[in-house]
């Protein structure tokens, strides 16, 4: 009866002597298979394929960039990789041990308040950035004060320093606010009595713009002994003008000498074509001499009625024809080279 009791129990005291061993061993999963094995756990970038039981676990290898498992588990399978939507941009993309993490697009900041993304605030005129926007926070904004200034609305620029007008050289035209900038002018310098009326040449940086408010509409100033700014007499002269007729003769000058060019070339081509055909036709009449029939041949051709005095009136009507031909092409010349100088004349009297 003893060995029946022994032989019964023995295999319940055997697995009671596995459990307790596993416990022993401090089982991180707390879970143990029927054989009273602890169950083993899946680590990051492995999901579940088989939770433990009956048999031990059975681990698989998540997806990069499709699925994700973050932690340690011997029930969790691979999670599907979150996708970042709407306003929503990647920071950081999915691997298979983290999800990826999404956060406001640029522009935008998270909100605690709705929880959603929303538009980042501007700081008006009179007013910089501190901080600027971020995914996580709004922009924060600060009152531009201790000579410094912002004429427009941002979201990234601070405030800015005022301009210190250079002492002696700049005039001091418009006070620095938080809203705008100070306003320097150079000085102009004032004639001596001794020194004739001088012509003024000015580029557009020493012109005051109309639009703004200031008591010298005409920007003329001059220093007096106190270093105020003081407006000339009215009767200063002030020209601006000349420099436009500079800077149109180096554009006439190559066109005068274009059309001068052109005009020596055509001229050239003609008298080379002018004596090539007065040499053609000297040409043909020493062959028409050449050709002069005998005594003999005179009287043959008497005979016959032909008469050698129309090779002549040919002769005499070509070199008619050449004299008129060198009279009208000198006619040309001299009208061209007339008109020449008075273009001449003309881009001189312009030029002046």
């Amino acid at each position: 009866m003893g060995n029946w009791r022994l032989g019964t129990c023995g295999p319940l005291e055997s697995w009671n002597n596995n459990l307790e061993q596993a416990i022993d061993e401090e089982c991180e999963s707390g879970s143990f298979t029927r054989g009273g094995e602890c169950c083993l756990l899946c680590p990051p970038g492995e999901g579940v394929v088989k939770e433990c039981g009956a048999t031990q676990t059975e681990c698989g290898q998540c997806l990069d960039s499709e699925t994700f498992s973050e932690m340690f588990s011997h029930t969790e399978r691979c999670q599907t990789c979150r996708e970042c939507t709407g306003l929503m941009r990647m920071q950081t993309p999915c691997t298979d041990s983290n999800d990826a993490v999404c956060v406001c697009n640029y522009g935008y900041f998270m909100s605690d308040m709705t929880g959603e993304c929303e538009p980042c605030t501007v700081c008006p005129r009179g007013q910089g950035v501190l901080l600027r926007c971020e995914h996580s926070h709004d922009t924060v904004c600060e009152e531009c004060l201790d000579d410094t200034y912002s004429d427009q609305d941002s979201t990234l620029d601070p405030c800015l320093p005022c301009t210190i007008c250079e002492e002696g050289i700049e005039i001091l035209m418009r006070n620095c606010t938080p809203y705008e900038d100070a306003w320097c002018h150079f000085r102009a310098r004032s004639p001596s009595p001794d020194s004739t009326p001088n012509t003024h040449y000015h580029t557009s940086a020493n012109y005051i713009d109309s639009s703004t408010s200031v008591t010298d509409p005409n920007g003329l100033w001059s220093p007096n002994p106190g270093g105020d700014a003081t407006t000339p007499k009215p009767s200063s002269p002030h020209f601006i003008g000349r420099g436009l007729n500079e800077n149109l003769i180096p554009i006439y000058c190559p066109i005068l000498a274009a059309v001068v060019v052109g005009l020596l070339a055509y001229i050239i081509f003609k008298r080379w074509n002018s004596c090539k055909q007065n040499k053609q036709a000297a040409n043909n009449r020493a062959a028409t001499a050449n050709q002069t029939p005998s005594p003999e041949g005179e009287k043959l051709h008497s005979d016959s009625g032909i008469s050698v005095d129309s090779q002549s009136l040919q002769e005499q009507q070509a070199q008619t024809q050449a004299q008129a031909h060198t009279q009208m092409h000198a006619t040309e010349q001299i009208g061209k080279i007339t008109s020449l100088n008075n273009i001449k004349v003309s881009f001189k009297h312009i030029a002046t």
